[in-house]
């Protein structure tokens, strides 16, 4: 997957499981995409807040709070960082957030919004970053909720717990020798 910082979408060239290969692609988040950050950061804390008796205001003022301060301390601690938007078929569906070091490569965030998921899309995702990650040397890390249903998705590719860091685990997927 090649990285562009000046706007330009890039390819994402696997297959979907059934054959399917909607266009996928990334281009940079602007801030015209807060509303439809915050929507995919809202949708993923959805089941979350659900036991939550909040009032659909308190829920939202609480999620705006959230968001803002994760995204503060994103730009806060990660220099240089990669904010995409994910699209399919032109239709904006999620978000990847990435950090590209010598020694490792760090997923921030990726989600994608709920209709969009279970469908292929993060697999596509995700296998490309591997494949850089591959072709650079470098290891892929993430951190992920331990009852997040895609860590069977981590698992399938490559990720293995590293680290225990409470509600998180730090997962690590070390780099396939490229041929």
């Amino acid at each position: 997957m090649t990285t562009h910082r000046s706007g330009a979408t890039c390819s994402l060239d696997t297959r979907l499981a059934d054959g399917r290969t909607p266009a996928l692609a990334l281009r940079d988040a602007t801030t015209d995409d807060d509303p439809f950050l915050f929507r995919v950061y809202a949708d993923s804390r959805r089941n979350e807040l659900a036991c939550v008796a909040w009032t659909e205001t308190q829920r939202l003022a609480f999620l705006a709070s959230q968001f803002a301060t994760q995204y503060r301390y994103y730009r806060e601690h990660y220099a240089g960082a990669t904010y995409h938007v994910v699209v399919a078929d032109g239709e904006s569906v999620g978000r990847l957030f990435v950090a590209r070091w010598p020694n490792e490569t760090r997923i921030m965030d990726i989600a994608l919004v709920t209709e969009f998921r279970g469908i292929g899309i993060g697999t596509r995702v995700l296998g490309a970053l591997c494949a850089e990650a591959d072709a650079t040397g470098a290891p892929i890390g993430i951190h992920v909720e331990k009852q997040n249903l895609a860590r069977h998705l981590y698992a399938r590719l490559g990720f293995e717990p590293r680290d225990d860091r409470g509600v998180y685990w730090y997962l690590v997927r070390t780099p396939r020798a490229v041929s």
